[in-house]
Parts: C-alpha cells; structure tokens; sequence
C-alpha cells in the first residue's frame, strides 16, 4: 500500500522461557535433625534465597519436545515440527499441548505459507522478507517488485490473521508494517481489501481503517482502474463502502470547518438554512 505506515502499539514478546523445578519442598528442622544432619537452619534459608533462576538458552528450547503440525489436508497435507518451548509462547498452542497428550496439532484451515512465517519469526524473530535499515523490505528474487495480484500483499495479511489467533501480537504489529511496504496495482489493492473485510473483525479498525483511508483518497481515479471490481467489492462487503464514504465525509467536514475558521467563523454554505 502506498499510504504511509500505520503502526500498531503491542508489547514486545519474551523469547524467555522460565525454567520450573521440579516441585519438591526441602524440609529443615526437624527432618535435618532425625537424619543427624549439623547446620543451622538460617544459613540453608539465605543459601536457598541466594539462588537465582537460571535464564533458558537456545539449547534448551531445542531440548523440549518436537510438536508435530498438521497443515492443510487430503493431498494439500503437510507436517512440519517445531519445538514445544517455542511453540508454547503462543497462547492458542500452549492450551492445545496442554489439553491433550498428543504431540500433534491439526491446522487445517491454515495457509502453509503463512504458518511457516509464523515459525521463522518464532526461531529468528523475522520473516522474510525481513524490513531493512531503511525502512524497506529486502528485495525477492522470486516475486516481481510490483505486486499486480495482491500475492505480496496477502502474504502478510495471512500472517496477520494468523497471528491474531495465536495471540502473538508482536508478529502481528510486524507483518502489518510489512503490508504499508508492499508497492501495488489498484487489482492487487482490491484483492487485499476483499481479504481484510473477509477474514477480519469489523471491531478491528487496525487493519481495516488504513484499507478504508486508501480508497477513500484515491477512489475517484483507481475505480477506472479494477474494471469494476471496485464497484463489486462495495455490493458485497457494504460495510466496506460504508468505510470509504464515512472516510470521505470526514475529510470534507474537516475543509468545510478549516474554510469556516478562515473566513472568520462565517458559513460558506452557498443554500440559506430554513428557518423553523
């Protein structure tokens, strides 16, 4: 989308994992006594609160189980595997290894694509095409610089839904800063648009609003350019060309009060209000 970036604000997700022991309670005292064991009960509570926890390595997220993850199905079927201590930082998998025994999780609904990003940024904290220091996405040799099929754009929207439903919401900040760098067609733009309001909440005004603000300013000229599939997308998602109308009367309310304010507060209505 050309329209400058619009930035979500979710706190940062912690790559830590707290390392639990293994739940047995030492008993001083007494016990210590019948086993004739010396010492003062004092000096093993300061040795005991002097401990600090040790913090989890990457070793360590490669120990945990593997965790088997069923995407798609039929002939479109694939398995991939990622490691539990991982996996675990995602609200929606820690209740689904918690529930059941089983190390297998079925995705069927999922976009392969869009669960192996998940899995890139969840072992690397990116995915590719990773955003450069400048503030662009690193090129891809596989798709073409402009998006003309809204192929690019979708890519990061699949992640963004997907990473809704797994609660993590620093990859979903990310992949939507991704989409404000994808340059595209007016096609590619409608194809995007028909996906968010297809696959998104009407609640969820940070994804959708930056859609409705882009046709709002450019829907004079880009509706010549998607040979009626504007027009389409309106009649089938209303609440979409609600959007862009609502969009549209705010900017026009906004010059109509700025043009008032520079006139020194006098109405440049042109019809007389009826008096009542």
């Amino acid at each position: 989308m050309a329209d400058p970036e619009v930035r979500i604000s979710f706190g940062e997700e912690s790559a830590d994992v707290e390392m639990q022991g293994d739940g047995r309670d030492v008993e001083v005292g007494e016990t210590a006594a019948a086993n004739g064991e010396n010492g003062n009960d004092d000096e093993r509570a300061g040795a005991e609160e002097g401990k600090t926890a040790t913090r989890a390595t990457f070793v360590d997220f490669l120990k945990s189980p593997a965790i088997e993850l069923v995407i798609g199905s039929g002939s479109d079927q694939t398995v991939l595997t990622a490691h539990q201590a991982l996996l675990v930082r995602s609200p929606f998998f820690a209740s689904a290894i918690a529930e059941s025994p089983i190390r297998r999780i079925e995705l069927v609904d999922e976009d392969l694509d869009a669960v192996s990003c998940f899995l890139e940024y969840l072992y690397t904290g990116e995915y590719f095409p990773p955003k450069t220091s400048s503030g662009t996405l690193e090129a891809d040799s596989a798709a073409p610089s402009i998006d003309e099929t809204g192929e690019q754009l979708l890519k990061h929207a699949r992640v963004y839904t997907l990473a809704e439903k797994l609660g993590i919401s620093a990859l979903q900040s990310l992949s939507h800063s991704k989409i404000h760098l994808v340059t595209s067609t007016a096609l590619a733009e409608i194809v995007y648009a028909r996906y968010v309001y297809s696959h998104t909440a009407s609640t969820d005004i940070t994804i959708r609003k930056p859609v409705a603000s882009f046709w709002g300013q450019r829907s004079h000229v880009l509706r010549h350019e998607t040979e009626g599939s504007f027009r389409d997308m309106c009649l089938e998602f209303p609440q979409f060309a609600f959007d862009v109308l609502s969009f549209v009367l705010d900017v026009e309310e906004k010059r109509e009060r700025r043009r008032e304010e520079g006139e020194g507060g006098k109405s440049a209505r042109k019809r007389v209000r009826a008096e009542r």
